[in-house]
């Protein structure tokens, strides 16, 4: 009697590394062709940067739902401006989850700039 060993096929393995993750494989490899600098993409590349993708973002809506958004039980996006702001490991994302401000302060700070700028 031979015994044999429980291997899955590679199909196999394909198919049970997508349903670990979330995001969808087709929008990461958009994403990734649309640099000028990559031609083809390999699966398991494709893969990793899917599942480092959603494992980052899942970092940042935990550590801005732990900031502020548990007294309210919802995360908003001034959690997530706030975040980027306040931590060090995501203040590279400052420009692009900026604080929002009203245009009539951004108006008033305009002119506050102008006016110091031109007393010198």
């Amino acid at each position: 009697m031979k015994m044999s060993q429980n291997t899955p096929d590679k199909d196999d393995q394909t198919s049970t590394n997508k349903k670990t993750i979330s995001l969808p494989m087709s929008r990461v490899r958009l994403i990734m062709k649309s640099s000028p600098d990559v031609s083809s993409i390999n699966q398991d590349a494709l893969f990793l940067t899917t599942k480092a993708t959603e494992l980052f973002v899942q970092h940042l809506a935990l550590a801005s739902f732990n900031g502020s958004g548990k007294e309210t039980n919802t995360l908003s996006y001034s959690d997530l401006a706030q975040t980027a702001e306040e931590k060090e490991t995501f203040h590279f994302l400052t420009d692009i989850l900026p604080k929002k401000i009203l245009a009539r302060d951004y108006l008033q700070s305009l002119d506050q700039r102008q006016d110091d700028d031109a007393d010198f």
